[in-house]
């Protein structure tokens, strides 16, 4: 795989290359990334769909890397993370430069208002921290805050006051990507990548190698990226936000009365035209937007505002909007949804993406598309065709699966379910569930529950707790923490089960002996109502095409093959995948979907597979141990090998300063170079000597680049000379 990767960019030819489970993918792309970034100077930049790869990459990968390859090349390579501007505390709105809705009831900590009493706590948590960290990303921030306490710190990209910002200097998205401005390798995610290319935003250097990770994601993660929403309560939001500061702000309150009016009565689900009564609503939240627009508009010379800047950041997503459905677009999508909490929501969102992509991702620089999951039915074209990579004047390319070092048929076993009755739309059959508590007692635990819903995950895990209970099984269900503690627990003990829906399809990694059964309950298809489903299976059977097989089994067929791959992570690993659905047999397109799982070695005999559970349990070794999360500073270094304080924040920031955390929580801006407490102690010794940077370097056998960045961030001024001496 690297060697394809090498030849895919110097001959500028797209690769989509499949890459089973443990290939070692990360490496295959990075080493040639790093190489291309050395000989031109030019950033690598890797994209992912998921926070749990990211973190793999920048906190494992490249520092393993980085130690290799310094050797060879002469210097250490060097890397970053970069994020959206929601991913990170904002200083400036924690120093109360924008509008806090929640102002009032931030610190209560009476019986009044409980909520308000968490949240304000949550918020007081969140500035003590922020005095400390050193990214000021959100992801470091163990454990995590709720989403409306984060907004309380954070602002959109849209709100943000960019260089007019009297904080910009402290900013730490600013320095996050003035980090990573010259950098080998940038590591960032599929919407971000999506926004940088779409927008032309420039929020990416300046790159022509791009590695899309996970890439079975990424047509889902930028139609999510370009799909807009709109509610009566967004209205009333903009109009609350507007205030005193625009007389269209009562307008638009008024506009949320008649959006609400005309929703009255309309289904859920696609809007093939626009009821006359919602394009009207439509049309007068354009307009009234529009004259908001120009009433919040600065004036030249004026003062940054951060209240006018997040009401026109508010008026301008419903101009926006508004204005975009009342288009009616030839491949815009419309559709009515009700949320138990916000009511009635309209959505728009694009058909396909194929052209955007083609023209935007691919046209611009080489891109190596890679996943455990491309090849479907034995076949690249079904994803090669939603990237744009398939018909008329479409870029060069070519495919390859580079295998797996598992030998699936001897280590997993597929197991269909096939005497079961086939899922039904009443909730999971009293057999099915008869099936999972056989299943589960067999393993002793150890399973990892994939559900087609929440609704059906938690049914499972209620009826597995009470027929379990005495049995030492302890059943975690999604929803009930954060996903990522959830599997730290699901690995940490043998005899947990883990169920939850999507979240946990793909991204979970638990080798070992605590993941040797994952049960799918349902072949998990798109939802037959489901609006840009249906819209993209019509629109190819008007062409001729089988809008079923293009759509919904391929996506099923990439679910499926997600799924099945959490088992085998290791040479050594074992275990079962267990599909309590019948159709993977008896279904005409059956053959489709399991020629996309990896080749484990079939049956339906349920003896023989409940025996083989219990062989393993009774030989199973103990649980790996699992890692604790980490910190990181700008550049993504290990918290475990670089563990220092964090740089003071600015004595004029109004920020609580807690005792200094113990050295294993903090990290250092050393361009992904190891440093600790006791190396920052060396580096002030040598400062007061006078020793220049060169010497500094040699003293402490450490590159130019990272003394160099660690002094910075220690504020620190090397001297010109001095003399070192040796006890």
């Amino acid at each position: 795989m690297a060697r394809a990767v090498a030849k895919a960019v110097d001959t500028r030819e797209h690769l989509l290359v499949q890459a089973g489970t443990g290939t070692g993918k990360s490496l295959a792309y990075l080493v040639p990334a790093v190489q291309h970034a050395v000989d031109t100077g030019r950033t690598a930049v890797v994209a992912t769909a998921t926070l749990a790869l990211q973190a793999q990459i920048v906190d494992r990968d490249m520092p393993r890397l980085a130690d290799a390859l310094q050797p060879v090349l002469g210097r250490r390579p060097t890397y970053a993370l970069v994020k959206g501007r929601r991913n990170y505390v904002c200083l400036h709105k924690l120093e109360g430069g924008f509008p806090d809705d929640d102002a009032d009831t931030l610190l209560s900590v009476g019986d009044v208002d409980r909520e308000s009493s968490r949240l304000g706590q949550e918020v007081v948590r969140l500035r003590e921290w922020a005095g400390r960290t050193e990214s000021g990303d959100r992801d470091e921030l163990v454990p995590g805050v709720s989403e409306r306490a984060w907004r309380q710190v954070s602002v959109s990209a849209e709100e943000c006051l960019g260089s007019r910002c009297p904080m910009v200097a402290e900013c730490f998205v600013e320095r996050s990507r003035e980090a990573a401005r010259d950098v080998d390798v940038v590591v960032t995610n599929h919407s971000f990548m999506a926004i940088d290319a779409f927008e032309g935003r420039q929020m990416l250097p300046e790159h022509d190698v791009l590695v899309v990770d996970e890439g079975h994601e990424l047509v889902d993660r930028v139609t999510s990226t370009i799909t807009d929403e709109l509610t009566a309560g967004a209205c009333r939001a903009a109009a609350k936000r507007a205030g005193r500061q625009a007389d269209a702000a009562e307008a638009l309150e008024d506009a949320a009365v008649i959006l609400e009016s005309a929703l009255e009565g309309v289904p859920e689900g696609r809007l093939t035209a626009l009821p006359d009564a919602l394009a009207m609503a439509l049309g007068r939240i354009r307009d009234v937007a529009r004259a908001a627009q120009s009433e919040l508009k600065p004036q030249q010379g004026e003062e940054p505002d951060g209240s006018r800047q997040v009401a026109r950041a508010a008026v301008d997503d419903l101009f926006d909007t508004a204005a975009r459905m009342l288009e009616e677009r030839e491949l815009d999508v419309v559709w009515l949804s009700q949320d138990p909490r916000r009511g009635p929501v309209l959505r728009v969102a694009p058909m396909s993406v194929a052209m955007l992509v083609r023209d935007k991702v691919f046209d611009e620089r080489t891109v190596v598309v890679t996943s455990a999951t491309l090849e479907l039915g034995g076949t690249f074209d079904a994803v090669a065709g939603t990237v744009g990579l398939r018909g008329e004047e479409a870029p060069p390319w070519r495919g390859l699966d580079v295998g797996s070092p598992f030998e699936y048929p001897k280590q997993g076993i597929a197991y269909v379910a096939k005497h079961l009755p086939p899922p039904g739309r009443d909730g999971t059959a009293p057999e099915t569930l008869d099936e999972i508590e056989a299943l589960v007692r067999a393993a002793g635990g150890r399973t990892l529950g994939l559900f087609s819903s929440m609704r059906a995950a938690r049914e499972a895990t209620e009826v597995m707790r009470e027929r379990l209970e005495g049995s030492g099984v302890t059943v975690l269900c999604q929803g009930e923490d954060q996903i990522a503690t959830l599997v730290r627990d699901f690995a940490r003990e043998p005899t947990t089960c883990l169920f939850g829906t999507m979240s946990l399809w793909q991204g979970v990694d638990v080798p070992g002996s605590s993941c040797q059964l994952v049960l799918v309950d349902r072949i998990p298809f798109p939802r037959p109502d489901d609006p840009l489903a249906s819209a993209r299976s019509q629109a190819i059977a008007r062409m001729g095409g089988n809008g079923f097989m293009a759509v919904s089994a391929t996506h099923a067929a990439l679910r499926l093959a997600q799924g099945a791959g959490r088992l085998i992570r290791r040479s050594d690993d074992r275990g079962v995948v267990a599909f309590l659905d019948s159709r993977m047999m008896t279904a005409r397109y059956a053959g489709f979907l399991q020629r996309s799982l990896p080749p484990f070695w079939p049956t339906a005999d349920r003896e023989m597979v409940l025996g083989a559970l219990r062989r393993l349990d009774e030989t199973a070794p103990p649980p790996l141990p699992v890692a604790e999360p980490t910190l990181r500073g700008l550049t993504g270094a290990v918290a475990g090998t670089a563990m220092v304080e964090a740089t003071p924040a600015p004595a004029d920031r109004p920020v609580a300063h807690p005792p200094p955390p113990p050295e294993s929580s903090r990290t250092a801006v050393t361009h992904g170079h190891a440093w600790s407490a006791q190396d920052d102690e060396e580096l002030r010794d040598g400062v007061s000597l006078g020793l220049s940077l060169e010497k500094l370097a040699e003293s402490m056998e450490r590159p130019l680049d990272a003394v160099a960045a660690r002094l910075e961030g220690l504020g620190l001024e090397p001297g010109d000379g001095g003399t070192l001496t040796f006890d």
